[in-house]
């Protein structure tokens, strides 16, 4: 097992240190930035992570008032500390938060350059939205060659997702990709229908159709892992620049599936397990977007809304008669924990399913690794080391599995 650490020794010249509250809510860090452990240089923030009240928060919960940055930085942050984009307030995270849901997501790696498309392309970075290639059906235009590069996440209309989802087969269609590259590319092009499917079954949470479209994408994701179990890294959308809905449904079903194909579970029973960790956050579906992109802390009215989901998703999904009973388990589970402090229902130990210890491990993580308007993106290893300290919260044997299975992953 491979797993890079962000861990530097100290020395004398490498690192300044900078007072906590020089850290601009709102703003997006020009740097990666560090906090001093026992001695050693742990990277707590991301550079181009936006910086929140909840970032800040996290810090001085652990009592940290001073974080560092790398010497070579020092005039790229005095540089940071003019800016001061401040977004901490209501108005703005509601026209932002409209604007986004007017968006699609997208994997940048399947956008190949020189490939002729007829949608607009647009980046999502510290809030803002700005045109990277201007095409329409009428007039199509030809992705850059520094597309890969571009810092944030890239978008396009809601509106232009048939467009996209024709341009994704058409490329597996074209045989101008390389053996070894189509082999990354089918993992991604799956990955990228699977939150085309999961973002309409939020639309629409009562089409029967679009369940077993559901049900094609994990057999899909079923097939590719136990053909590559390395699949899997190109199935997840890593350290996103924001949150959504749909590719974090994506992540979790992909995470568990690669773990019931880890732990040898049977085919008919790992294709349950998927079904219900694409959905488990189905009931997300009612809750006003305003809520789930608010900036700041929830309070206690909103966090209650939030916490309905899982008991509004087993509501819609009992709606359809051919959802297994087993997959459930995922749905209504994915938020306790073995100690009893989770919710909905407060279980313990063995009152919750095997289904539901994988999906909430795969939950916990994920939530972890993206970033979100109220909290900040983890590195994949500080992630795993924040799941593996909930003593007693987690499957202490699925953890260690899950560990082992993102391996290679940095």
């Amino acid at each position: 097992m491979i797993i890079r650490r962000h861990i530097i020794e100290v020395k004398d010249e490498p690192y300044i240190a900078i007072d906590v509250d020089k850290l601009v809510v709102g703003t997006c860090l020009p740097c990666d930035i560090y906090i001093k452990d026992k001695g050693i240089m742990i990277t707590m923030f991301n550079k181009e992570m936006t910086f929140t009240n909840v970032s800040k928060q996290v810090l001085r919960e652990k009592g940290i008032s001073e974080v560092f940055v790398e010497r070579k930085n020092s005039s790229l942050f005095d540089y940071y500390l003019s800016k001061k984009q401040i977004y901490n307030n209501f108005v703005f995270f509601k026209e932002y938060s409209f604007c986004k849901e007017e968006h699609h997501q997208i994997d940048k790696n399947i956008l190949q350059p020189g490939k002729e498309i007829n949608f607009s392309l647009f980046l999502l970075s510290s809030f803002n939205f700005s045109t990277i290639v201007e095409a329409s059906e009428k007039s199509p235009s030809k992705i850059k060659e520094n597309i890969s590069i571009l810092i944030g996440d890239i978008v396009i209309k809601k509106s232009d997702v048939p467009l996209y989802y024709e341009y994704i087969n058409n490329l597996l269609r074209s045989g101008d990709i390389s053996g070894g590259k189509m082999l990354h590319i089918k993992a991604i092009a799956l990955k990228e229908n699977s939150k085309i499917v999961v973002k309409d079954l939020l639309d629409d949470p009562r089409s029967g159709e679009t369940i077993k479209k559901s049900n094609d994408m994990v057999n899909g994701m079923i097939d590719c892992i136990m053909e590559n179990r390395d699949a899997i890294y190109d199935l997840l959308t890593l350290r996103g620049y924001d949150y959504y809905t749909y590719t974090h449904s994506v992540n979790v079903g992909a995470l568990s599936i690669s773990m019931g194909v880890a732990i040898d579970m049977k085919r008919k029973d790992v294709e349950k397990l998927g079904m219900g960790a694409l959905l488990h956050d189905i009931g997300k579906s009612i809750i006003p977007h305003e809520v789930l992109n608010k900036q700041g802390k929830l309070n206690g009215a909103e966090y209650q809304t939030i916490k309905n989901h899982v008991i509004e998703g087993e509501r819609i999904l009992r709606e359809h008669k051919d959802m297994p009973e087993e997959s459930f388990y995922a749905v209504l589970q994915h938020h306790e924990k073995l100690t009893g402090k989770g919710y909905p229902m407060g279980l313990q130990g063995d009152e919750i399913k095997l289904f539901g210890r994988i999906a909430a491990i795969s939950d916990c993580y994920d939530a972890l690794t993206t970033q979100r308007p109220y909290k900040p993106a983890f590195t994949p290893f500080y992630a795993l080391s924040i799941v593996s300290k909930e003593t007693g919260d987690y499957d202490p044997e699925i953890l260690k599995a899950f560990i082992k299975m993102l391996g290679k992953i940095k």
